[in-house]
């Protein structure tokens, strides 16, 4: 018997926008305090089973699963009085392109503590600061709370986003290719980041880049048309994985 804690459970979910399906037969357990990456080709479904976990593909007109289910921390997205923003305080968010808000570094990160009805001061003033350091912020903002978060390089406004993220206190966090637009030095402290944050949280992570995912993840998953194609530990994906298209990918033979 496995001793992983499944967090999340995809069974036989299919996906479509409109008319046209873009998920086919989705069907994967993903582990608590783990990283996973999805990995695969522009257009193969990997951002769109990403935002079903905290069912931001609701903002699509005609967006739905078609078929199957999807559990996330216990909760069936299927149900009718699912409350998503109770899902999406459970389940973090984090873009490909930093999106602070046009406020001070310190408001940024009290926003979602203050929307969520939270008026005690010192707990607010306690959380920034946890979260901060929690993103490996703290250091180079303690002294600058009061200025504009758009004061921040791009890395550093990314860590900003993170740290948003953490102080609704997630369970999870979703990441859409969040070192895209950052330059490798910045990259760098993000994925150190992301792997210390494992040990509190569930992180899925889109990417593009490989090394990434062979740096990062525990597991990774390749996205091909609409389907996961190959799923598995990491090292075992990238060494020896199991299906020819797979190794296309990861070697070049695929675009």
């Amino acid at each position: 018997m496995s001793t992983r804690s499944d967090i999340i459970t995809v069974d036989h979910a299919d996906f479509h926008y409109g008319e046209k399906q873009a998920l086919f037969d989705i069907d994967m357990r993903i582990a608590a305090n783990e990283i996973t990456a999805f990995i695969g080709p522009s257009g193969c479904g990997k951002s769109t089973l990403l935002r079903c976990f905290n069912r931001m593909n609701d903002l699509v007109d005609n967006a739905r699963v078609t078929s199957g289910r999807i559990i996330v921390d216990g909760l069936d997205l299927a149900e009718p009085t699912l409350d998503t923003t109770d899902l999406r305080k459970r389940v973090g968010m984090v873009f490909q392109r930093s999106n602070p808000f046009p406020r001070s570094i310190f408001e940024n990160i009290a926003y979602g503590l203050r929307v969520a009805g939270v008026k005690d001061r010192a707990f607010i003033e306690h959380t920034v600061v946890e979260s901060l350091k929690g993103a490996s912020l703290w250091e180079e903002t303690k002294d600058r709370l009061k200025e504009s978060a758009f004061g921040l390089s791009g890395g550093q406004q990314q860590r900003l986003c993170i740290a948003r993220t953490l102080a609704v206190k997630p369970h999870i966090i979703l990441m859409d290719e969040p070192c895209s637009a950052l330059d490798p030095i910045a990259t760098a402290k993000v994925e150190d980041l992301i792997v210390s944050l494992k040990e509190r949280y569930t992180i899925v992570i889109v990417t593009h880049n490989m090394e990434q995912a062979k740096r990062i993840s525990d597991r990774t998953a390749f996205f091909l048309l609409g389907r996961v194609i190959e799923f598995q530990d990491t090292v075992k994906l990238f060494s020896s994985p199991l299906k020819q298209e797979t190794e296309n990918y990861i070697t070049g033979k695929m675009g």
